[in-house]
């Protein structure tokens, strides 16, 4: 993937899920586009030694269903990176892979607590910051599994569909502001999330990619990186598929 070297110069972005996969891809292509970040992630070990890899300003390690957590950490990373423009939040969990009949209950609270009430506390205190510099651009991490719904995958399917339907909110509420807001539906790519989905679950979604194979988390990030960026202009409130062909809206 091609690098543009001063596309984020003077930006500075805040990474849920930042310590490996998509989010670590993406701070990754930030800081070498001449941007700052700040790293948040549930995963403390691995959260260090990604900050140490990518130089980020500052690290958090924190689940984001908390929501004073989320607030304390947007208000420091702020102040550690004097503002902040972009939000990308990739931070995510599967879920129990079983059918409905049979989810458990927790499992389902779980998801939706990360996935989406997360999703939300980090847009909710992010956002204003944002609003009071009049620019920002956040990207929300949604799937192609909430656009089709994935069989003995309900909770993160729905998940993601609400990921989707709040950024088209947020993204028509914050339109006059400065700050976009978008997000991007992947068919499977190779993340370490699959080490949470049985080999089977894999095979059924591989298969129902037209390109016959998963994407890769570099794929992603480059797009990431343009709804991240300047160049993204005249987008927001929408999303944009990035899934080998699977989808067909």
């Amino acid at each position: 993937m091609g690098i543009y070297k001063e596309r984020f110069a003077g930006r500075a972005a805040v990474i849920t899920g930042g310590a490996s996969g998509l989010g670590l891809k993406t701070a990754k292509r930030i800081v070498a586009e001449g941007g700052r970040v700040a790293l948040w992630d549930r995963n403390a070990d691995s959260l260090a030694e990604a900050g140490r890899e990518v130089g980020a300003i500052f690290i958090q390690a924190l689940d984001v269903s908390d929501h004073e957590a989320v607030k304390q950490a947007a208000t420091q990373a702020r102040d550690a990176l004097g503002k902040i423009d972009i939000l990308v939040a990739s931070a995510g969990i599967t879920g129990a892979t079983v059918p409905v009949v049979e989810f458990p209950v927790e499992s389902w609270l779980q998801v939706i607590a990360v996935n989406l009430t997360g999703l939300f506390y980090c847009c909710r205190e992010i956002a204003p910051i944002m609003i009071e510099n009049g620019y920002g651009r956040i990207v929300n991490i949604a799937s192609v599994a909430g656009k089709e719904g994935n069989p003995n995958a309900s909770a993160y399917s729905a998940s993601k569909a609400g990921v989707i339907g709040f950024t088209k909110s947020l993204g028509k509420e914050l339109a006059t502001s400065g700050v976009l807001v978008n997000c991007i539906t992947p068919a499977t790519f190779e993340s370490a999330i699959l080490e949470q989905l049985p080999k089977s679950q894999i095979d059924y979604m591989r298969s129902k990619i037209p390109m016959g194979r998963l994407g890769e988390a570099a794929e992603n990030a480059a797009l990431v990186c343009w709804l991240a960026s300047d160049e993204c202009s005249f987008s927001t409130a929408a999303t944009f598929d990035i899934s080998g062909g699977r989808t067909t809206y």
